[in-house]
């Protein structure tokens, strides 16, 4: 069969597909009914805000709300309380530990003399040990916590199976440990995202098994027919994930060039497939809770999904243009990189949508200006990503700081600053206290948004310098290292900037479980931020 006759069938098959799931799931597909949508509300409930983290008196109770909903939802949330508050304690210290990794990395790039004396100091370890405490620290244990704190919540029945989870996060968390001591010991297996050496890797297959164990569990016990569409990221997530993860790590089983290849099938997958569905998940509950009204649109929602499920999964062969791989493999890459755009235009329009007239929320809503901010850095690195795949640009970008820049756009612009604003949400909820200092919300809201803005414009510009220079037979390779300097020392600021933000972020959280007289009434435990938890 011809390349071209392989691209054409797989386009057509996905376009089918996608069409048959998106049928099969809405029989009405120009149906404006928001009823899908309606689940996650109590009846009564639309209209009402809830937000936890706002300040007293910025949102109304939910006066006309059924009690008896209400109450099964505050049981829900006290069910997952001691398991979402392990793994969010867990998230806060990678994100400590990858933000002093990364800032140190990021400083050795325009100081290589700086922090020599020990070798697990050097750049290749310590930003090997940053990469890996937030793909599989930070983000991972945020991620997870907020999926366990809102499916409960959307099946609208108490998690069974928790003690499973908790045991999986233990199992997970070893092995992080575990795991980064050996890269910073100087055992790696050698490949990006997937350095741990596989032996280790096997606790992170069983914590991650008995981690998804309560989602089964608790779907079993559900008391709702129908499935809203975050519950539908979130346990696909938890499946696509364990299935990338086994693959990649299986030893022995890839070699040379497809080794190469299944590289970045898992790095670009574990970023599509893995992080992006919980945190859109995140997106598509707490957006339409904090504002007190529907998503716009379920049918965009549904075809956001089923778009990223069928489109995403080959993206990551774009890495390897100009290498010896099969020229139709690449070029598939590119084609699904573009049909991305599709599914992101959906969630863009959506989000659009649904926060059209409720803008004003931003002004008391820290989950909202997270999440909203969160959203567009969702957009803009998805669609930056499709056209770096092309090939004409991708000669250009390739090997060079405009890809990191893209990278950190993705997985710190838009996942977490969506986790971030989960988090601010779920805390009172699982502590039952007020955070004591929401200034500094506000500011660590702006240190991460000016840090992550210093950060990509610094290493675009000076990636696209860079690579336009390796492009440039009468300059030297040390001419377009030299260049970037400049740029590397604006990233240093801004990934300063971020880590202040991370640092002033665990600092309120600790204030919040030891600050006396902040616990919240319990006569109403279903109420808004104005009533108290």
């Amino acid at each position: 069969m011809s390349p071209l006759s392989i691209l054409m069938s797989a386009f057509i098959l996905s376009i089918v597909g996608l069409g048959f799931f998106i049928w099969s799931q809405r029989a009405h597909l120009t149906d404006a009914s928001t009823e899908g949508s309606e689940v996650i509300f109590a009846a009564g409930e639309i209209g009402t805000p809830e937000e936890p983290a706002a300040p007293s008196g910025t949102t109304r109770p939910a006066a006309d709300a059924d009690d008896a909903e209400l109450a099964a939802r505050a049981r829900a949330d006290a069910s997952t309380a001691p398991l979402v508050f392990f793994f969010y304690c867990c998230a806060f210290v990678w994100l400590l530990v990858a933000s002093a990794a990364g800032l140190t990395a990021s400083i050795k790039l325009h100081a290589p003399d700086w922090l020599t004396a020990e070798a697990w100091l050097s750049f290749g370890r310590i930003r090997t040990v940053h990469l890996n405490a937030v793909a599989y620290g930070w983000a991972p244990m945020a991620g997870l916590g907020t999926a366990l704190f809102v499916i409960p919540r959307l099946l609208k029945t108490e998690l069974v199976g928790g003690r499973y989870a908790l045991l999986g996060a233990a199992l997970w968390n070893a092995a992080l440990i575990a795991g980064l001591g050996s890269l910073a010991y100087g055992v790696s297996d050698g490949l990006e995202w997937l350095e741990i050496p596989w032996q280790i890797d096997l606790l992170f297959v069983a914590g991650g098994a008995l981690i998804g164990l309560p989602l089964i569990l608790t779907l079993r016990r559900r008391q709702v027919s129908h499935l809203y569409v975050s519950v539908w990221y979130m346990g696909c997530a938890l499946f696509w994930f364990p299935v990338l993860f086994l693959v990649a790590n299986f030893p022995g089983l890839h070699h040379g060039v497809e080794q190469a290849t299944m590289n970045w099938w898992f790095g670009h997958n574990v970023l599509g497939l893995f992080y992006t569905p919980l945190a859109l998940a995140s997106i598509y509950y707490f957006l339409p809770k904090v504002i007190g009204r529907p998503i716009q649109s379920y049918n965009l929602s549904l075809l956001g999904f089923w778009g990223l499920a069928f489109f995403y999964g080959q993206v990551g062969g774009h890495h390897l243009i100009g290498g010896p791989v099969p020229g139709w493999m690449v070029t598939l890459s590119i084609v699904q990189s573009m049909m991305m755009i599709l599914p992101v235009a959906a969630f863009t329009a959506n989000q659009h949508l649904t926060l059209k007239g409720n803008l004003a929320a931003l002004r008391h809503s820290p989950t909202l200006r997270f999440m909203c901010l969160g959203g567009l850095m969702y957009t803009a690195s998805s669609v930056q990503g499709s056209f770096e795949a092309l090939r004409s640009m991708n000669a250009v970008t390739h090997f060079t700081h405009y890809t990191v820049a893209h990278a950190h756009l993705g997985l710190y612009g838009f996942v977490s600053l969506v986790f971030f604003g989960a988090m601010y949400f779920v805390i009172p909820r699982i502590t039952g206290r007020d955070w004591p200092w929401p200034r500094m919300i506000s500011v660590h809201f702006w240190l991460a948004s000016i840090g992550i803005a210093i950060y990509f414009v610094s290493l675009t510009i000076g990636g696209w310098l860079q690579g336009s220079a390796m492009l440039d037979e009468s300059r030297g390779f040390m001419e377009s290292v030299l260049l970037t300097l400049p740029y590397l020392k604006a990233r240093s600021v801004g990934g300063a900037m971020m880590a202040l933000g991370h640092v002033i972020f665990a600092a309120h959280f600790v204030r919040l479980l030891i600050a006396r007289g902040a616990r919240r009434p319990a006569a109403r435990p279903f109420a808004t931020a104005a009533e108290g938890i």
